[in-house]
């Protein structure tokens, strides 16, 4: 029984196949259920039923179709898994069924909403609009702000629609004996799943497309279904949103003068010109996050920090990630530290030899980039000179309100997804992200763009979010699982080249910069690398948010930032502790990060050459290539 087959199964004979004719059904019967069984069998041999025993083939073709089933399921739900879903409620609802107490207090609750909502309506019919609102809709809720909104009937019905919103979140949360996952999820799809019904989102209940569609003689209506149409069509040719055409790397953004001076199969390494006589003598290497085009730090010529890093006299190289296809559903993680970073580094050590790389990472750049400097430190490497972390984790413990989708059964699903196609999508990587911020990129938009038949003027970041890329099935599996599912890397069983690496093995100084409204990498989570790094630690906390936060060039309005340093000897691992230490300042945290690298950066001297001296660009052959490069117009 120990080779998995049944006890009661008839052994197979040597040397005999399955019947021919159920192998061309079965083979027959998937391709039409699902496209991709022919690449699939060809590339794994484990479909071939003549080649093993009926109870192998058995096995092998049902995981298979299970596989095909969630991945065609997974296209329908923009990769969002129903069985995660369905875990929660029964989860939630099993809990409040053995919870009389629970339920006893929701209808007391429904009743006390009840007559505060009859209170109110009944003020209002007495005393006209003057009553005080009987509820406040939360902080970032600014749906019903309007003056318009305080009139009648529309009072009435923004409050009762904030009550319904208040009670279930009170049915949601503090049931006793559900997970915390599992509250979580439940308290953001009953939210998601109000929304919808919100009376700002329809025509004859939002007061303000009323008093816009009377004033235009309902040209606001066509205006928005232009829109709704023009996106439409966008969609499903796979086009950008409206405007971003007006913002094409090399063209408006991303135009800061450089060379690609190497190149291989996951990226290009940009070098880019100096602007001053001289220039500090160590190189700063920036590592962004391959989940999207490396020009956010590169966007218009007045916000973009590489131009502003060139200015104040650094060297500064920048990795461009390759957008991958389905012939790169093998690369991992290990070839996105070896032939990214590392590749980098070997080839900036030709270019400016003997000098020591301050290295910079963004978001998921910034992990991969903390993974192979510990990886470096482990083995005695020590060509790098400082480390700052834009934006990036290192313990997923709590990783955001993207750990509404990050458990066993959401991973699974989303394994299989990107098993067929050999990547994940950038459209169903968006959808869970929209989800997340539904009020300001589903629901106000929705209003402002087809109710009200208004654009909003597009942006740099704006046209920059739009252009997203995809990421390589082995890849992202494996970094959903080792590190936002298991936490290997804080808990110390990562491994590179078979062995584990830690955080806490790197030596050189810290400089970490987190915002204040992040909800990619909360400032608390990145705050975590106190506790892993044993080391000097500056850590930089600025208002805005994931990305935002991060291009906040000097002038931006409405900009300040908290520093402090902490050295190894009085490690304070209390984000609390250090807010209340920290004095806050105003204006771009860019000086104060430019000032603390060019302590560091070395003495000013000439500037380097551009590339290899005397010899032709590493990996790359004719004429030299100006950045922005290929790579990022690889759709």
């Amino acid at each position: 029984m120990g080779d998995g087959q049944s006890p009661c199964e008839e052994p197979a004979p040597a040397g005999a196949s399955a019947p021919e004719d159920l192998h061309d059904t079965v083979a027959k019967l998937m391709q039409g259920f699902w496209p991709g069984f022919s690449y699939m069998a060809e590339k794994t041999g484990a479909l071939d039923l003549s080649l093993m025993p009926d109870s192998y083939s058995a096995t092998a073709l049902a995981e298979v179709m299970d596989r095909a089933s969630r991945a065609a399921l997974g296209r329908m739900t923009l990769g969002l898994s129903p069985g995660a879903l369905l875990g929660a409620w029964t989860d939630w609802a099993s809990h409040l069924a053995l919870s009389p107490g629970k339920q006893m207090q929701l209808v007391h609750k429904a009743q006390k909403k009840s007559a505060r909502l009859f209170s109110y309506a009944a003020d209002c019919a007495w005393r006209g609009n003057a009553g005080p609102c009987a509820i406040q809709p939360l902080p970032q809720d600014h749906r019903f702000e309007g003056a318009d909104w305080q009139a009648w009937p529309f009072n009435l019905m923004s409050q009762s629609f904030l009550f319904t919103q208040q009670w279930w979140h009170n049915a949601t949360t503090d049931v006793r004996g559900v997970t915390a996952q599992h509250e979580r999820v439940m308290a953001f799809t009953v939210r998601q799943m109000l929304d919808v019904w919100s009376p700002s989102n329809f025509i004859a209940t939002n007061p303000e497309v009323l008093r816009e569609t009377v004033m235009t003689g309902g040209a606001s209506l066509v205006r928005g279904w232009q829109n709704f149409v023009e996106d439409a069509e966008r969609m499903a040719g796979g086009g950008k949103p409206a405007g971003a055409e007006a913002f094409r790397p090399g063209e408006a953004v991303a135009v800061t003068p450089g060379t690609v001076v190497w190149r291989n199969h996951l990226i290009e390494l940009i070098q880019y010109a100096p602007s001053t006589d001289k220039v500090h003598a160590d190189p700063v290497l920036i590592v962004p996050a391959w989940i999207m085009k490396y020009y956010i730090l590169d966007l218009s010529p007045e916000n973009s920090l590489v131009r502003y890093l060139v200015g104040e006299g650094h060297t500064v190289f920048m990795i461009s990630w390759r957008n991958p296809g389905p012939e790169d559903r093998d690369l991992g993680m290990e070839e996105y530290r070896t032939l990214g970073v590392m590749a980098a580094l070997a080839a900036i050590g030709r270019i400016v030899p003997e000098r020591k790389v301050h290295a910079v990472g963004y978001c998921l750049g910034g992990t991969l980039l903390g993974i192979a400097a510990a990886a470096m430190a482990r083995a005695g490497d020590d060509r790098l000179a400082s480390l700052t972390f834009l934006a990036s984790q290192f313990d997923f413990s709590e990783a955001g309100e993207l750990t509404l989708f990050i458990n066993e059964s959401q991973v699974a699903f989303l394994e299989d997804v990107m098993w067929e196609q050999g990547f994940l999508d950038a459209r169903q990587m968006a959808g869970a992200f929209q989800l997340l911020r539904s009020g300001d990129l589903i629901w106000s938009r929705m209003e402002r763009d087809y109710l009200l038949g208004q654009r909003r003027e597009m942006t740099d970041i704006m046209a920059w979010n739009a252009d997203a890329t995809r990421m390589p099935y082995r890849m992202h599996s494996e970094y959903l699982r080792r590190l936002f599912l298991d936490n290997d890397l804080a808990e110390g069983r990562y491994r590179v080249n078979g062995k584990p690496v830690s955080i806490s093995d790197i030596r050189v100084p810290v400089f970490s910069v987190a915002t204040t409204r992040d909800h990619v990498a909360p400032w608390q989570s990145v705050f975590k690398i106190h506790t892993l790094a044993d080391t000097d630690v500056t850590f930089l906390l600025t208002t805005g948010g994931h990305n935002a936060g991060i291009v906040s060039e000097p002038g931006h309005r409405r900009r300040s930032f908290r520093m402090h340093r902490t050295a190894p000897t009085d490690r304070a691992a209390d984000p609390d502790l250090w807010l209340a230490v920290a004095q806050e300042r105003e204006g771009s945290w860019w000086p104060a990060w430019q000032a603390w690298l060019a302590e560091r950066a070395g003495s000013l001297v000439e500037p380097p050459v551009i590339g290899l001296a005397g010899a032709e660009n590493d990996g790359i052959s004719g004429p030299p290539i100006a950045a922005p490069g290929t790579y990022v117009f690889m759709e």
